[in-house]
């Protein structure tokens, strides 16, 4: 047969080996089965940690780098994007991650998502006409209010006076005002990316779900909600909507519903924003075989994630679908009927997380051998 064309597209193994150094290393392997293999790979993410590389690689764009204030007040410096269409690209992680915060219940109460709206307000005035908002890795449970307040927003207490930054500032709001928001923001639409689909309050809502994790005690959690909930209330008499229950609102501590209540955003899927954002249909054209993966596939695979998201538009051109992952859940059902035509473990053996982890560089290039010979077949 003609020398085949492959396409590898593979999101990161989280904490082994980045989206493109899997990649890389899926590429060692094909070359083994087929030399002479013509091999594009893409960088892949769904919104969250890596969208930003991803979507810049792809596009041949340099970051900007803006000094803007950390999740705990204190001064980081942040990366986004700038694309020659007018779109900016931030990853909320970036100004707001929990990789910048203890995850102590002082922390978790105390943190803000200002530095994401300081991005946001600097895209704009450099001219994007259009913000791509990645909600994955958040430090925050403010419900978005500190993005707000970067905007113009302004959240006072029963006396007139600015409540605290955080989630503890939220238990003494009683007016949200929104007279000054930045006239930047006009005309610019906003997208938030995000695979979940929680409310902002509630057992399934930012506090309850999300909140442990970011450090806040789970015996306050009913308390620390009622008091996202007021918050609530009175975003909704501000900006004449309640956005609460919506679809993605409680996404990164209730970003989500900021963005939606204060930016006029709305939440899509973050996939589908990267994958066309990279322009993969235009990399699919030229493939006979596309090769993707994901550190860990079970049947939440199939909602949105990175390999079924690559699985569905290769389906639309007939192609076949390999994924090479870390480890893989017993029933992948809802991952096959979704496009993926096969699942290519990587480990070749009995093996601790850890040794699987570490042995990335030798096991890697066996999956991506075996998805190749596969192919062949």
């Amino acid at each position: 047969m003609p020398e085949p064309s492959v396409l590898i597209a593979s999101d990161s193994f989280k904490g082994c080996a980045s989206s493109l150094e899997v990649a890389d290393l899926i590429e060692q392997g094909v070359r083994r089965a087929a030399p002479t293999a013509r091999v594009a790979k893409l960088a892949v993410a769904d919104g969250g940690e890596g969208t930003l590389d991803a979507i810049l690689r792809a596009r041949g764009a340099e970051p900007t780098v803006l000094e803007v204030t950390g999740p705990l007040g204190r001064p980081v410096q942040a990366r986004y994007g700038l694309l020659d269409d007018g779109t900016a690209v931030v990853e909320m992680a970036a100004a707001a991650g929990i990789g910048l915060t203890g995850r102590t219940s002082d922390d978790a109460l105390a943190a803000t998502t200002r530095g994401v709206g300081e991005l946001i307000l600097d895209a704009a005035r450099r001219g994007a006409r259009r913000v791509l908002v990645g909600l994955g890795g958040s430090a925050t449970s403010d419900g978005g209010s500190g993005m707000a307040r970067a905007l113009g927003a302004r959240l006072l207490d029963a006396e007139g006076s600015e409540v605290p930054e955080g989630l503890a500032g939220l238990r003494d709001v009683a007016t949200v005002d929104v007279s000054n928001m930045a006239p930047e923001l006009q005309g610019i639409e906003v997208v938030a990316l995000s695979d979940v689909t929680n409310p902002l309050c509630g057992r399934e809502g930012a506090v309850y779900v999300y909140g442990p994790q970011k450090g806040l005690p789970r015996e306050r959690l009913a308390e620390l909600d009622a008091w996202m909930a007021g918050y609530a209330r009175a975003v909704a008499r501000a900006v004449s909507r309640d956005f609460s229950e919506e679809a993605g609102a409680g996404a990164a501590g209730g970003l989500g519903f900021g963005l939606l209540s204060f930016c006029g955003a709305r939440v899509e899927p973050g996939i589908e924003c990267v994958l066309d954002a990279i322009r993969i249909d235009e990399a699919l054209a030229g493939a006979d075989l596309v090769i993707t993966g994901e550190g860990r596939m079970d049947a939440q695979s199939a909602f949105g994630k990175a390999p079924v998201g690559v699985a569905h538009r290769a389906k639309k051109r007939g192609l076949p679908v390999v994924a090479v992952v870390g480890s893989r859940a017993a029933d992948l059902g809802g991952v096959y009927d979704a496009g993926v035509d096969l699942v290519i473990p990587s480990p070749i053996g009995p093996c601790t997380l850890e040794e699987c982890m570490s042995g990335a560089a030798e096991l890697l290039p066996i999956a991506g051998e075996a998805a190749m010979r596969a192919f062949l077949l």
